[in-house]
């Protein structure tokens, strides 16, 4: 593996980063809430809300009747395709807005899987679409938590930055209401007016709560409005796992090839090598055996040789695909002959109730031999540790070393290729490894006995 150390991660206090962020903030967060950018942004989004949600109530509630009462001919079925095209439209417009202005990224949902081609097909596919009856639930169930939120927005919004800036308008009563301020309370015998300095403060202060508090209660809001479209606007829990089994095979089938491909050129390259030339010595000595008995033995004892090394490379080359140690003698005997073929002492640590499953035993040998290997060629290190153990239905595997640091699994390395194959059996890979050391690497494997 080509792994580079040495390159060390950013400065996490650069100008991007969280630390400088809170720096250049002299509010605190309670106080900075009603003027940020965000906090309009998710007030805009209530505000749209009831408008969008009224067209889209209207048209899902409007085509669904239209469509179900129609079913009895057969006009109900292209009705009740078009409802669902419709809402899937809206659902569209809505990821967007969503994205726009909450910042909330959410995936388009699965596209119909259509038998052929043809109305009949695109209308079979959209009625039979899961992704397209959760746009309906959304146009349905959006319209009334819309009403809500927008009337509570709204009045929380309007009576806080109202009563705030009382002080500045409040002399409109006095001079063209003929009152002496906003009314508190009044009753045929007397009234209540808001009038001197000290209630108009009062106010003032009861304004600044409400203004203060309204972006939080706004957020609230808007957390119900993200898990509607993430609930109901986005592909399914299904339909991610298999886009992700579908990648993940891609991994495995890609890693499969480039095995297959490094196995053919070592045969082709270093034992069919020495063999070709193991059987033209033997056919040599053959021809020298009756004239030159004392020639051929020495010929017959270099092909000796050449079958010692031969046989050598095909064990080296069948513990690369499967070690028959691991077989017979499970990780803790595997690990430990690894551990004996580094450049620098390894400590092997192996603490497992029972022995997993093969396939993942396996994975798990190859992980650590790659890292040992990535030890012995990168890391300068002067000694290393290898801890396995088990967590609940969780297999992980650690290698930690003293050497200069700086692993990094981005930029194409043989790390990201290790990465990748733990990520096709559910598998993830930690690097902890800053500029000078230590590394510490961790791998996470599902358990399966």
């Amino acid at each position: 593996m080509a792994t580079q150390y040495g390159q060390g991660y950013g400065d996490w206090h650069g100008p991007g980063s969280p630390g400088a962020e809170e720096r250049r903030h002299r509010l605190p967060a309670p106080l900075r809430a009603p003027v940020e950018a965000r906090s309009w942004r998710e007030f805009g989004y209530l505000m749209l809300g009831l408008p969008i949600g009224i067209v889209m109530f209207t048209y899902a509630v409007t085509m669904f009747a239209l469509g179900a009462g129609l079913l009895v001919t057969f006009l109900g079925i292209p009705v009740l395709a078009a409802a669902l095209a419709g809402c899937r439209g809206f659902g569209a417009l809505e990821r967007a807005r969503a994205r726009r202005l909450l910042g909330l990224d959410v995936a388009a949902p699965e596209p119909l899987r259509m038998k052929g081609g043809g109305p009949m097909a695109w209308m079979g596919a959209m009625l039979k679409s899961g992704a397209s009856w959760r746009h309906l639930l959304y146009a349905v169930l959006q319209f009334p938590w819309a009403v809500f939120a927008f009337v509570v927005a709204l009045n929380f919004w309007a009576y806080g930055w109202a009563l705030l800036t009382y002080p500045l308008w409040f002399w409109l009563f006095p001079m063209y209401g003929g009152q002496g301020g906003l009314q508190l309370y009044g009753d045929q015998a007397h009234s209540i007016y808001l009038d001197n300095p000290f209630e108009i403060t009062v106010t003032a202060l009861v304004g600044l709560l409400f203004t203060v508090a309204t972006p939080w209660i706004v957020r609230a809001l808007t957390t119900v409005d993200r898990l509607l479209v993430h609930g109901l606007l986005g592909p399914s829990r299904l339909a991610t796992r298999v886009v992700e089994l579908e990648s993940d095979r891609g991994v495995v089938i890609d890693t499969a090839a480039a095995d297959l491909r490094r196995i053919e050129r070592d045969l082709h390259d270093g034992a069919q090598a020495r063999l070709v030339a193991l059987a033209m010595d033997l056919g040599l000595a053959k021809e020298k055996l009756a004239e030159d008995p004392r020639e051929a033995a020495r010929m017959v004892d270099e092909a000796h040789g050449e079958v010692k090394t031969a046989l050598q490379e095909l064990r080296d080359l069948a513990r690369g695909i499967h070690p028959a140690v691991l077989t017979d003698r499970g990780l803790d005997a595997a690990l430990s002959a690894v551990a004996s073929r580094c450049t620098v002492p390894v400590q092997v640590e192996v603490d497992l109730p029972a022995r997993p499953a093969p396939a993942i035993e396996g994975i798990a040998y190859f992980t650590v031999s790659e890292l040992l290997q990535n030890v012995s060629k990168h890391a300068r290190a002067t000694r290393a540790t290898v801890d396995v153990w088990r967590v609940e239905n969780r297999l992980l595997l650690q290698v930690v070393d003293d050497g200069v640091g700086g692993a990094d699994v981005s930029g194409g390395s043989g790390l990201a290729g290790l990465a990748g194959r733990l990520d096709a059996v559910d598998g993830i890979l930690v690097v902890d490894s800053p500029v000078a050391g230590p590394t510490r690497i961790t791998a996470e494997l599902p358990w399966r006995g």
